[in-house]
């Protein structure tokens, strides 16, 4: 099969182009490192041994000079502080300069060092031979020959020690400039290599990025053109598919979805007719439910309203029955204790009705003894009668008991019909008492009834105030739920509505979809 880089896939395509492009990378920056290195090495050497020859060779030049103008100032002063801080000086010095000394002759590795540091070692070891000649002279006093030998040989050894110094560091400081040239040289070459693979790099990666954008993006950009129809709502065009890979993928993918459109628009252009039309029945329909629920509210309403007076009226029965019922428990009590009092009185009338009966006894025997004692007296006035005047004073008294007999059974008599009359009364006392005493049993029984019958018109009037409560919270709960169920016909009724007005802007916007080409 013949590999086609038009037809590969992006990331093919991507991954050879961005290979090549890091090829080209790794070479450059292969070169730049390698050359880096060269010169890190190069640079590494002259910090290790000729810059550092070059400063331990300029600062030996100076300790040497410092220790020369120090030796001609002390032999010239004489004795004193001054010159024994000089010679103290002058030691730690030299100390320091056989110090650095040591560190030059341990970084020497070429013949040519060598020679100039052993000269210059020997040009030291001549000058400070004259240091005990002047220390001698200059404690002898004898200045005349101290100032000829510091202008004659002294001054002939150290010229020569320092020149020899001299040409040791600017032997150092030759080698260190042309090491560092080197470098630099080294450095602006892998430089310009770098430069110019660079430069190759951005040529190649300019015209591969050009060529591989063109053929991404030429698919890329028809896939666009037709789905920028399609999001337009033009079905009717034909995608074309020309290339390979996820462009030819992708218009593939938009034919796809275009047929997939138009039969869903199609499907959508249908059902958008049918909810447009049920729609419509469905908002009539929820309009006359609306209209029937709003009566049947008003109606209900009503009913709540009457069932709200009964209930105020059966509830203001239901009390009065139970103060009738309360009244006449109080009347069967009065009457039963009337009743016990009736029966205490004919039981009393009773008792009095014998007592009567056992005094008119009593008052029967009294007038008899009185008939007896005037039956007496009358024999006894008899029998003063005869006795002549010895029975007169017998007779005076008899004469007066049968008086008083008289008088005693005239009032037994009297008595008698009192208490006859009395006991008449009695009796018929004791009679009505006893029709009085069945007659309230009667009562009492009849106020018993009554109160028996009141408490069961009580409790019934309770049970009936409690069902029509009952009732009457069920009315007021279906007007409560036929008021809520009218608002929802009425938000059913909008939500149809809104369903039809919605179906109809969704067959205009189906509407603006093209499903066939024009002519």
């Amino acid at each position: 099969m013949q590999f086609s880089f038009r037809n590969a896939r992006i990331g093919t395509r991507l991954g050879l182009v961005f290979s090549l492009l890091v090829l080209l990378m790794v070479l450059a920056t292969g070169y730049g490192a390698i050359k880096l290195k060269q010169t890190t090495s190069t640079l590494k050497r002259l910090s290790a041994t000729e810059w550092q020859m070059t400063q331990l060779a300029r600062e030996w030049n100076a300790q040497a000079a410092m220790n020369t103008l120090r030796a001609t100032t002390n032999a010239r002063l004489g004795t004193g502080e001054f010159s024994d801080e000089l010679t103290k000086q002058s030691k730690s010095t030299l100390a320091a300069n056989a110090e650095t000394i040591g560190k030059i002759e341990s970084l020497v590795s070429d013949p040519e060092t060598k020679a100039l540091f052993d000269k210059a070692v020997n040009a030291r070891k001549v000058a400070l031979a004259f240091d005990p000649q002047l220390d001698a002279l200059k404690n002898s006093g004898d200045f005349v020959a101290l100032e000829g030998l510091l202008a004659g040989d002294y001054e002939k050894t150290h010229k020569a020690y320092q020149a020899a110094v001299d040409e040791l560091a600017a032997l150092a400081t030759a080698r260190a400039g042309a090491a560092q040239e080197h470098a630099e040289s080294g450095t602006n070459l892998a430089a310009t290599v770098v430069g110019v693979l660079v430069l190759v790099c951005v040529g190649v990666a300019g015209g591969f990025g050009w060529w591989l954008t063109r053929s991404i993006a030429v698919p890329i950009g028809e896939a666009v053109r037709h789905a920028r129809a399609i999001a337009g709502g033009d079905l009717s065009q034909a995608v074309s598919i020309e290339a390979g890979g996820e462009a030819g993928e992708l218009a593939r993918a938009l034919a796809e979805m275009q047929a997939s459109l138009r039969r869903l628009v199609g499907e959508v252009r249908s059902s958008t007719d049918s909810i447009t039309t049920a729609s419509a029945e469905i908002a009539t329909g929820n309009q006359d439910l609306s209209h029937r629920t709003e009566q049947t509210a008003s109606n209900l309403q009503q009913a709540a309203s009457s069932m709200e007076q009964l209930t105020g009226t059966v509830k203001q029965s239901a009390d009065s029955a139970r103060q009738a019922n309360q009244l006449a428990s109080s009347a069967a009590e009065v009457a039963a204790r009337g009743g016990a009092v009736v029966a205490q009185v004919v039981t009393t009338m009773d008792e009095i009705n014998a007592s009567s009966k056992k005094i008119n006894d009593i008052i029967g025997t009294i007038d008899g003894i009185a008939f007896q004692t005037n039956i007496l007296a009358l024999n006894a006035a008899v029998e003063a009668a005869r006795a002549g005047e010895q029975g007169r004073g017998f007779a005076v008294v008899a004469s007066e008991v049968r008086s008083l007999a008289q008088r005693s059974a005239q009032a037994a008599k009297e008595i008698k019909g009192l208490i006859g009359a009395s006991v008449d009364r009695v009796e018929a006392g004791s009679r009505l008492v006893a029709d009085a005493g069945t007659t309230m049993n009667e009562i009492v029984g009849s106020v018993q009834r009554v109160s028996d019958i009141i408490g069961e018109i009580t409790a019934a009037s309770s049970e009936q105030s409690d069902g029509i409560g009952q009732i009457n919270t069920t009315v007021t709960q279906l007007d409560q739920m036929t008021q809520q169920n009218s608002a929802l016909v009425e938000e059913s009724a909008a939500a149809a509505e809104s369903l039809r007005d919605q179906a109809q802007r969704l067959s205009q916007a189906v509407g603006a979809f093209r499903l066939e080409a024009r002519h």
